[in-house]
């Protein structure tokens, strides 16, 4: 008795992520589309695990890929950890399903068995090529007519019968028609040897059994549309919706992938990009906001967006964008909540660094606002303020030139009874005055003397934060 598909809700939405390594920043693109539109129109958000390639299965990829959803918010409705009616979710627990569909279509005629060995079906194709042709063989392979009981378990493929002489056309919502040649296309294997299916029926089978309306995927997908229309045609089951996002590409145009070590979600975690800000930027890969704003929360984001206004085609994964609109995130939060994304991010991350801001709570706290301005990413912090906590002992430049003046600074900063920022700035303004120095150069060699950097949060305040006593002390060792 073959299934029937489910569907009751106006809604729903899959990623189908595979457990084979760490989760792909792909993944999350796409699930926040999908998730989405299944939360504006009040449906349902599934994730579905396709586990059938075996050979690349990682074990606890699965349990990665939920920890991934969760810190990006993008926690689905239904899955393998919350089942719903639809299950299984994983599709290796699913094999019966796709062996009794994969049947039935030979019993219809819409599929045949197949025991054509890889080295004889090369040789077909060679010979096809040899002629200048496609090397396209279904004529030949149709010439068998096995029944399933003639044949021994393992023996044999299923492949679909793909019509001869056949526009076949996919409707996508965001490209419109686009029309293939059957002649040109293979006849697809749909059930391997071993008794797993193959990508194309088991995403067909799944996606109508668990109702599932809309299918986004990657444009990569597009070449395989002709054959998932025919198996919804051979099935007699109405198509979801379908549309073909453009890929994550790098600056040079190439496809992003998991070689690049920006594609791992826990790179992300890593440098100390927050979430959402990251939603936001995948978001304006292939979408802008109706106003044109670039910075915008994951509310307003699922209130006006629509899978039609996708774009067919997005920009290159710009780090630089990112960044930029990670610090705006880093910006826009309450003190105390930027307090605790730092703290958080050094916990995690960098647990040395963690238990100094922890001895030196009050030194960590004013800190803070003196570099909001400057950082783009929470591991900034450290590389800018790690002079706070730690004296230098390596230096940008050569200070050995620069003793005299440091010891008429620390002599004039001695003296000052009132120790803050407006205080410093013109006891140092006036040595600067008084030696004929650059300002420029001066004011770099006490920043070096204070922070070991060149670069640094701003010198007057890091002073006064410091004190007196510390800074008159590293002024005499620098």
């Amino acid at each position: 008795m073959l299934l029937v598909g489910y569907n009751k809700h106006m809604a729903k939405t899959r990623v189908a992520p595979s457990p084979t390594g760490f989760p792909h920043i792909g993944t999350i693109y796409q699930a926040l589309f999908d998730y989405a539109f299944a939360k504006k129109h009040n449906g349902v958000f599934m994730v579905r695990i396709e586990d059938t390639d075996r050979q690349r299965f990682v074990d606890g990829a699965e349990e990665k890929i939920y920890s991934a959803l969760d810190w990006f918010g993008l926690t689905e409705d239904e899955s393998p950890r919350k089942p719903g009616d639809v299950g299984p979710y994983r599709q290796s627990e699913r094999l019966e399903i796709y062996q009794q569909y994969a049947h039935d279509l030979v019993a219809k005629g819409h599929a045949y068995y197949c025991i054509k060995t890889p080295t004889e079906l090369e040789t077909l194709r060679s010979e096809k090529r040899a002629q200048k042709l496609a090397p396209v063989i279904n004529e030949t392979l149709r010439m068998q007519n096995f029944k399933r009981e003639e044949l021994a378990e393992g023996s044999y493929v299923i492949r679909m019968r793909v019509p001869d002489n056949e526009s076949i056309t996919i409707h996508d919502e965001i490209r419109g028609d686009i029309t293939f040649d059957s002649n040109l296309i293979d006849d697809q294997v749909i059930l391997k040897s071993d008794g797993y299916p193959t990508y194309h029926l088991a995403v067909v089978v799944d996606d109508h059994l668990m109702g599932i309306t809309h299918v986004l995927r990657g444009e990569e997908w597009i070449t395989s549309g002709p054959k998932h229309v025919l198996l919804y045609r051979y099935f007699g089951w109405s198509e979801p919706k379908w549309y073909h996002t453009s890929l994550l590409r790098n600056p040079d145009k190439s496809k992003m992938s998991k070689r690049q070590g920006h594609t791992n979600v826990d790179w992300y975690k890593e440098q100390g990009f927050i979430p959402q800000a990251i939603l936001n930027y995948l978001a304006l890969m292939a979408w802008s906001h109706p106003e044109g704003l670039e910075v915008f929360d994951m509310t307003e984001f699922i209130r006006v967006f629509d899978f039609a206004d996708l774009k067919a085609v997005g920009p290159a994964f710009d780090l630089r964008k990112l960044e930029w609109i990670n610090g705006e995130y880093m910006r826009k939060a309450q003190s105390s909540e930027y307090k605790v994304l730092i703290e958080d991010y050094l916990k995690e991350f960098n647990t040395d660094a963690y238990e100094l801001a922890q001895i030196n709570q009050e030194l960590f706290e004013k800190s803070l606002p003196l570099v909001r301005e400057r950082m783009k990413k929470m591991s900034e912090y450290w590389e800018l303020c790690r002079f706070y906590f730690i004296r230098p002992s390596e230096y940008d430049i050569d200070m050995t030139p620069h003793k005299d003046a440091l010891l008429l600074t620390s002599s004039a900063l001695e003296h000052l009874t009132v120790w803050n920022a407006k205080q410093i700035g013109e006891a140092m303004q006036t040595v600067c005055e008084t030696q004929g120095m650059k300002r420029s150069d001066y004011f770099m060699m006490m920043r070096v003397a204070i922070t070991g950097r060149k670069v640094s949060p701003p010198l007057n305040e890091s002073m006064e934060l410091l004190g007196q006593k510390e800074c008159l002390t590293r002024l005499k060792s620098a």
